[in-house]
């Protein structure tokens, strides 16, 4: 599955557009990982605990994307934006979201 953020694939073209396709992942963040980034806040450096939970997020939020596009018979998915958010009681889940038009390529 070709997922891109530009409305275009270069050398293709759009024979049909099948709607707006979505991932959503909400994971938590271990109190560990937040002792630990507590700690990196103070003496500097970069939290691979919440790189890595992020990275997971995006990952999965990108495969139910592409599973939904699939699922209409697309080739691709276009014009793809991901957004990133914080959520619930002090912060303690990350949110990632991804859509874009799942697409038909001739």
């Amino acid at each position: 599955m070709l997922i891109t953020t530009t409305n275009t694939v270069e050398g293709r073209r759009v024979l049909s557009y099948l709607g707006v396709v979505a991932g959503e992942a909400v994971m938590g963040v271990n109190v560990f990982r937040d002792m630990f980034s507590g700690i990196r806040d103070i003496v500097g450096g970069r939290s691979g605990g919440y790189q890595a939970s992020l990275r997971d997020a995006r990952e999965h939020a990108f495969a139910d994307m592409a599973e939904a596009a699939r699922e209409l018979g697309a080739d691709a998915v276009i014009g793809v934006d991901v957004d990133y958010e914080v959520l619930g009681k002090e912060n303690g889940m990350l949110m990632v979201s991804v859509n874009g038009t799942a697409v038909k390529l001739g």
